[in-house]
């Protein structure tokens, strides 16, 4: 299992719209039909987030539940992991945060590790309190965490929850490069969180996604240094410098090229059950 690579689609999350690029998926309809596609394409996890009949990011429920089902009543071959964010409004409350946790019961669901300013227009806060109870209830719903660190100090975070009994180890990282007011996406800074991983979480597992113009460059870092891998229009809507992108698979597709090239194989959801220790 150790060389296989899991490939995770971040498909719309919660700022693109069809102006940035008419191929987000925004509906419960279009993100069902674009997660089977991807799936397909070689993603073993999707990663969701939820819109609003606006289009603005939300934690509506009953919008992950439409979502859920759709995907599972149409598609029931499809067994990709669910990774469902608990982050997608910065208006939301704590149990709305939640709510879709406890009632749907994914198999994984971030954890942002700290709070943070946001793209330099707002603050994106994560309480000790929250993140207490939230791992907690991540424990009694059965929901593994990924734990979403935009700098080193949410990785120290982590550690102190490990040793609080709030998470359980093996623990599984998403390291965030790139994004407006955390760590910028560059292979010295990958290489420092995943040395701040190993040295306070040893036997973490881990993936890593770059916004922007670090895109490529923590795709091949990430394959290099023996992670996993997000990709998707959440994190980028463009596939190269002024092409928007055709499709999430798109993303998925140049994902399994660069993993095959590199010698490696491409995990599917069975095989990242087991590495993610989801396996029952």
């Amino acid at each position: 299992m150790a060389k296989k690579t899991i490939i995770t689609a971040a498909v719309t999350g919660a700022w693109p719209k069809k102006e940035n690029n008419p191929n987000v998926p925004l509906t419960p309809e279009e993100i069902a039909e674009d997660v089977y596609d991807c799936w397909l394409g070689g993603a073993a996890v999707a990663h969701l987030h939820m819109r609003d009949d606006a289009g603005n990011g939300t934690m509506d429920k009953e919008k992950f539940r439409q979502t859920v089902e759709l995907l599972r009543s149409r598609h029931p071959d499809c067994n990709v992991i669910l990774n469902l964010t608990t982050s997608g409004d910065l208006n939301a409350t704590d149990e709305t945060r939640q709510i879709h946790l406890k009632e749907l019961r994914p198999e994984m669901a971030s954890y942002d590790c700290g709070s943070m300013n946001w793209m330099n227009t707002s603050l994106f806060l994560n309480s000790p309190a929250f993140l207490e109870e939230l791992g907690m209830n991540m424990q009694a719903w059965g929901v593994k965490p990924e734990i979403e660190a935009f700098d080193p100090g949410m990785i120290a975070n982590a550690a102190y929850y490990l040793k609080k009994g709030v998470l359980k180890a093996p623990l599984h990282f998403q390291f965030c490069m790139g994004c407006a007011n955390g760590i910028p996406g560059s292979m010295k800074n990958l290489l420092f969180m995943k040395e701040t991983m190993d040295a306070l979480c040893p036997g973490s597992t881990w993936s890593c996604f770059g916004v922007g113009r670090s895109a490529m460059e923590m795709l091949y870092g990430a394959v290099a240094l023996g992670g996993h891998i997000r990709v998707g229009m959440e994190d980028n809507v463009l596939y190269a410098k002024g092409q928007p992108a055709s499709s999430n698979r798109q993303f998925v597709e140049r994902a399994v090229r660069v993993v095959r090239e590199y010698g490696g194989e491409v995990a599917n959801s069975d095989e990242a059950r087991e590495i993610l220790g989801l396996a029952k």
